[in-house]
């Protein structure tokens, strides 16, 4: 997948916007610093959540971190694959990986998040 068409959070959450929903996952960058990811609590379907509210987490070899809504909505669907097979993060963050659809409350937020170039400076600053 080309990441070209990602949006992306200071926080290292990705978004690809699909209509009303985007599809949320973690960025190549953060799974590469977190390491082997071994659990993930998926959040619940039908929670809404405000944007930087944190939603979930995932614990590593390394640390347990959290995982915040990169905008704010209703999840809709959650990847539950990641139950029995974390490390999909690790193997294909921008594929496979996925962690939770939202459907929108507010599309103009998407104009707040970074761009896959703007991005790239955020990580190498």
């Amino acid at each position: 997948m080309d990441d070209k068409d990602l949006r992306f959070t200071k926080s290292h959450e990705w978004v690809r916007s699909e209509g009303d929903e985007v599809v949320v996952g973690l960025s190549d960058y953060a799974q590469g610093e977190l390491g082997d990811i071994v659990f993930i609590e998926l959040p619940e379907v039908g929670r809404t959540a405000a944007k930087d509210e944190g939603l979930t987490t995932l614990e590593s070899v390394k640390s347990v971190s959290e995982i915040l809504a990169p905008l704010s909505g209703e999840i809709v669907d959650v990847n539950e694959v990641l139950e029995d097979d974390p490390g999909t993060v690790n193997t294909d963050p921008y594929g496979d990986g996925w962690i939770l659809r939202m459907k929108l409350a507010d599309v103009g937020e998407l104009d707040d998040l970074m761009t896959a170039a703007e991005y790239e400076e955020h990580i190498k600053g």
